[in-house]
């Protein structure tokens, strides 16, 4: 109910959908022994096995990603397309839309990624280092502007 049908949120709740079995057992572990902050998901992933966790990931990763349809700014988007180019696209690959390690991008709810944004700035959410610096250099060459750039680029995919 929360993540959407298959994972694919239609809401401020992350879709889950096409992320790695990797990233959904880390982030499931993270949630469930603290690491993560969170409201309730702290609590739901508490309520799973190691086991469970992976069957849950194995399942939402062989789903697509369906990004959400949102309103946002075509000139933002155009100006986060070029620093997604620069600075995530080696983590976050194919325009946001896969990753190794990392979560999908493209798509996600933007207000979702603005929070996510937040977390990150207020030590809430923990960035490893790799994207602490990215996150700086962004920030540096484009002021803040440059995160809500990436934001509009990330929500502008269909």
């Amino acid at each position: 109910a929360c993540h959407g049908y298959n994972g694919s949120s239609v809401g401020i709740i992350p879709s889950i959908a096409g992320n790695t079995v990797d990233y959904f057992v880390d982030t499931m572990e993270a949630f469930k022994s603290g690491e993560r902050k969170s409201t309730v998901m702290g609590r739901v992933a508490k309520g799973y096995t190691s086991e469970e966790i992976k069957k849950m990931a194995e399942f939402f990763a062989s789903k697509p990603s369906v990004p959400m349809t949102q309103q946002f700014d075509s000139a933002k988007a155009a100006l986060g397309a070029k620093i997604h180019k620069e600075s995530c696209n080696k983590c976050h690959e194919d325009g946001g839309k896969s990753g190794e390690e990392d979560p999908i991008l493209a798509g996600q709810s933007m207000l979702y990624l603005k929070y996510s944004m937040a977390d990150f700035k207020n030590k809430d959410r923990e960035a490893d280092k790799k994207m602490s610096k990215k996150v700086k250099g962004v920030i540096e060459k484009h002021g803040r502007e440059g995160l809500d750039a990436l934001i509009h680029y990330y929500g502008s995919h269909k």
